[in-house]
């Protein structure tokens, strides 16, 4: 099987199939190819699949991979190339020849005079009578290292034999002195030189994830590593067999300080003082590094940015990976970085900003600074900003003189730095709490930070509830909030019984306390449960939480009654009020950051998609992974949102990986919540992609979860539909129709799930289309399709109108199933929703191809104002369609050789019939046709005559 796979894909090489796309094109066409890049970025893996798809090819490989003490060892390149030549080769050579290449092995070949031109005309010589037998494929890694004699006989040679099958592909570091000239010289012209850039956060997290790292490691090392594949990998390594508290910053392994330090030494002159200039710096601009004494700020990033260490977002630098500021700051003498503390002082635009720098260029207790950071720490927190609220009264703790109340700006920093997604500040201060001598107030509130910080992990932090709540006995001010968040972690646990007896503590103790946000926020959860469990007093209960007042910021905006309000907005189909409470909330979030950002986010894409802004949904989704990756946090609940999004505008492959990899996150961290919704998402792909099977066995381990726990509404999963349609297509009709029954039962009986009742019609209508019935299948789709109109869901309203136009066919309305599908092409490409716009062609490109008389090709054109372009690419898997099986016998009609090629596949008929749009009579019919062309009786002889061909 592994000859069928990418060979990036066999080689273990993720997130590189353009780019080697790109280097097989150029030797193809000739010339050579060179790769650039910082180390550690994958050069020597995509030179490894090169060189092994050359090899597979029938090519001889020669490879050079020099090492750093050989770059001043004489001819050590060509002593390497001399020893891969075939013997016979060198041996065909003349005496003079083989006596040059015979003083090269051993060492006696000086550089200069008639040696050395000897030895250019041998080395031509033998790679020609090389050439002539088979290509050669010359690789040659890290070429800064090659050894100048070495690399000038290998220019010329390469220069020289231009009219032979001899290619050259290279790779060298993307800063490194005097390499410039190498790699081009050393591959025939035209060269084309590729920049090697930084994995894709999905593919390193596969990467990490293979090499058993755990889903949230994985999206915490992307940020870490700035995507460089061996950085994250040496950081993964440094969590070792007991992986550290998500809290705890990752040390960084000296063999990455060493790769980084040489990166930093191999920059120019004064590049390395504005870079430290800029790791100092809370946001650092090139105006500000310029107003803070280095003039040429704008050039020396510029160098920076390409020789892979610095980007910009906006005007802000930004170091990549994050470690390079690490060992910069890290290795800059006390006084100079005092010094530049000093000058970003005096330049600094903001109350908060100066105070921070002054504190940092001093050192020891300082009254007067104290007073300066605990006064911009208020002045941030009012404005909502949590992360510079956190460091600063962290620095305030620092450096306060005895008697001061450190301890609670400690707890002050913990508790701003957890809420706005700042792991390593909040751990630092509320570890700092728990270590010093601090009141039971005190560590229970520090408790509480590093307990938001795990955030859907909350079943690994036992040990730090129970410590709380032993604490927390004479504080019973805190037992709400803390018995708040006990209710939450039997939420993500499954346990919605232990759920309701934690949110009647925190409502308890909240009250007695006068708390009424804490009182307010566990209404809500309470309300959540009350609807989890379809109890209509949800109503009531969410109404009482709204009336009591909830600050703007909470840290938990998440789970404030406001967010819950608008979450059964989306719940109940009002996705007008829904979008516009969420956008309102959204500019408080963008305040608070952390999880309140992500939580925004995440509903504002769920809206969109199902609303029809594709573009939108796709912009919030990707936007709150990137949050959620800075922030370190649990990784299910993005990945779940990228897929609803990849499912709705963007690809179902890419959906299919983020559902996969979200249902493994969501197992790892015990969270249930997500994991239903994953395995949700998850089933959709799965049949989208014509993995039926799969794709039910999803769906029905949600169906089983869900009765575990008790969950009673349908509008919030909505996946009856999904998995009797599922059903439908395997043939097991009558435990869809009783899925179907049981969904409706459920959506009547609550009484708000418009939406749930028309997908219900929708998945009906297949049953009955495909149970023979397609008259009725037409009418329930008619209407599910205008009901989806009614509520203002195009992509829902389009798949409507899919399955209307599949049972029109089955009627043999064939001029009715185009106005069907026409009308949907026109609803998915008005929305852009990508996927269904290429299933949609789909459809239409194989019913023409298939159709005769009425329904072929003019009469659909005459038919329908539709795009007469049909791309014929299969939505669920991106590729084309197979045309029929390769070699296909002739007398077959193209429709034939397609059933017969599926048949060999190993399809079902019924899997047939689904994936054609057609009965499954007509593809019994079909075959009995292919049967007796072929003179064959069965589908094992079918298949046996197609392989034979």
């Amino acid at each position: 099987m592994g000859g069928d796979l990418p060979a990036e894909e066999r080689n273990g090489l993720l997130g590189r199939t353009e780019l080697l796309a790109g280097i097989e094109r150029r030797l193809a066409t000739g010339g050579g190819v060179v790769l650039a890049g910082p180390d550690g970025i994958g050069k020597s893996a995509l030179l490894d699949v090169v060189a092994a798809t050359a090899a597979e090819r029938g090519e001889l490989v020669l490879r050079l991979s020099p090492a750093e003490p050989e770059r001043s060892l004489l001819y050590s390149g060509l002593v390497d190339l001399f020893t891969q030549l075939p013997p016979d080769a060198v041996e065909a050579l003349s005496a003079p020849y083989r006596a040059v290449v015979e003083a090269v092995l051993s060492g006696s070949l000086g550089s200069e005079g008639e040696g050395g031109l000897a030895c250019r005309r041998a080395l031509c010589r033998v790679l020609e009578t090389v050439a002539a037998r088979q290509p050669v494929l010359l690789v040659l890694d890290d070429t800064q290292w090659l050894d100048a004699a070495s690399a000038g006989m290998i220019g010329y040679v390469v220069r020289r034999t231009g009219d032979q099958p001899i290619r050259t592909v290279a790779a060298r570091r993307l800063v490194e002195p005097g390499s410039d000239h190498w790699a081009s010289r050393l591959c025939p012209p035209p060269v084309l030189e590729l920049t090697v850039p930084p994995l894709a956060a999905d593919d390193l997290a596969a990467l990490l994830e293979a090499h058993g790292l755990p889903c949230r490691a994985a999206s915490r090392l992307h940020a870490d590593s700035g995507g460089n594949p061996y950085l994250a990998l040496a950081l993964g390594g440094a969590f070792g067999p007991d992986p550290e508290p998500a809290w705890r910053p990752v040390p960084l392994p000296e063999p990455v300080r060493t790769r980084l330090r040489r990166r930093i030494d191999a920059l120019p002159t004064g590049v390395a003082e504005t870079l430290l200039v800029a790791a100092l710096a809370t946001r650092p601009t090139v105006t500000q590094l310029c107003l803070a004494g280095r003039p040429d700020a704008e050039r020396e990033i510029r160098l920076a940015g390409s020789a892979g260490l610095v980007r910009l977002d906006g005007p802000v630098v930004c170091f990549t990976p994050a470690g390079v500021a690490t060992v910069l700051v890290d290795e800059a003498e006390s006084t100079r970085r005092a010094a530049i503390h000093a000058a970003l002082a005096g330049v600094a635009t903001d109350r908060a900003e100066d105070a921070r720098h002054r504190a940092l260029a001093g050192s020891g207790p300082d009254a007067e600074v104290t007073r300066s950071l605990v006064a911009a720490a208020e002045a941030a927190l009012r404005r909502g900003a949590r992360g510079l609220v956190a460091e600063l009264y962290l620095l305030a703790a620092d450096r306060t003189p005895p008697g001061w109340p450190r301890q609670e700006w400690l707890v002050s920093a913990a508790e701003a730095a957890a809420s706005a997604g700042q792991p390593d500040l909040a751990g630092r201060a509320a570890e700092a709490v728990l270590a010093g001598d601090a009141t039971a107030a005190h560590r229970v509130r520090a408790r509480i930070a590093l307990i938001d910080l795990a955030g859907q992990a909350l079943g690994e932090m036992d040990q730090a509830f129970a410590a709380a709540l032993a604490d927390a006995e004479s504080e019973v001010a805190l037992l709400g909030p803390l018995r708040l968040r006990l209710a939450w972690r039997a939420l993500v646990a499954g346990t919605p019984d232990r759920a309701v007896a934690e949110i009647d503590g925190a409502i308890t103790a909240a009250r007695a306390a006068g708390d009424r946000t804490t009182e307010a926020m566990a209404l809500g959860v309470r309300a959540q449960v009350q609807r989890v469990r379809g109890h209509a007093d949800y109503v009531d209960t969410l109404a009482r939480a709204l009336a009591l007042p909830v600050p703007e910021l909470t840290g938990w905006l998440h789970l404030t009654p406001r967010y819950l309000a608008a979450r059964f907005a989306l719940a109940d189909d009002r996705l007008d009020a829904a979008r516009a409470e969420l956008l309102t909330m959204l500019a408080t979030a963008e305040r608070g950051g952390g999880e309140e950002l992500i939580g925004v986010l995440r509903s504002l894409a769920e809206v969109s998609a199902r609303s029809g802004r594709c573009r939108e949904a796709l912009q919030h989704a990707q936007r709150a992974m990137r949050v959620c990756e800075q922030t370190r946090g649990s990784p299910g609940p993005c990945w779940y949102t990228l897929a609803v999004a990849e499912l709705a505008g963007g690809s179902v492959t890419r959906a299919l990986a983020y559902a996969e990899r979200g249902v493994r996150a969501s197992e790892q961290e015990r969270d249930s919540i997500f994991l239903c919704r994953n395995l949700h998402v998850l089933g959709q792909a799965r049949l989208r992609a014509g993995q039926h099977r799969a794709g039910v066995d999803a769906l029905r381990r949600l169906r089983d979860l869900e009765a575990e726990q008790g969950v009673a509404d349908p509008s919030l999963l909505r996946w009856h539909g999904d998995l009797a349609a599922g059903l439908a297509a395997l043939g097991a009709y009558d435990e869809a129709t009783e899925t179907i029954a049981m969904g409706r039962r459920a959506a009547l009986r609550l009484g708000h799930c418009p939406g749930v009742l028309a997908q219900l019609d929708r998945a009906a209508a297949l049953v009955l289309a495909e149970r023979g019935d397609p008259g009725s299948a037409v009418d329930l789709s008619a209407a599910a399709a205008q009901c989806f109109a009614t509520l203002d869901q195009p992509i829902e309203r389009g798949h409507a109108l899919l399955v209307q136009g599949g049972a029109e066919r089955r009627r043999r309305r064939y001029a009715a199933a185009r106005v069907a599908v026409g009308a949907a092409l026109t609803i998915f490409l008005q929305v852009e929703a990508k996927p269904w716009v290429e299933q949609t062609n789909r459809v239409l490109a194989r019913a023409e191809g298939i159709s005769t008389g009425p329904y072929s090709p003019d009469a659909a054109s005459r038919t329908t104002d539709r795009p007469r372009t049909v791309t014929g690419v299969t939505a669920e898997t991106g590729d084309r369609p197979p045309a029929g099986p390769p070699g296909a016998p002739e007398g077959l009609t193209s429709t034939e050789a397609h059933i017969a090629g599926l048949v060999r596949q190993g399809a079902s008929n019924r899997e047939i019939a689904t994936r054609l749009f057609i009965s499954v009579k007509t593809v019994e019919a079909t075959l009995t046709r292919v049967y007796r062309k072929l003179g064959v009786r069965s589908r094992t002889q079918l298949s046996s005559r197609l392989n034979e061909r």
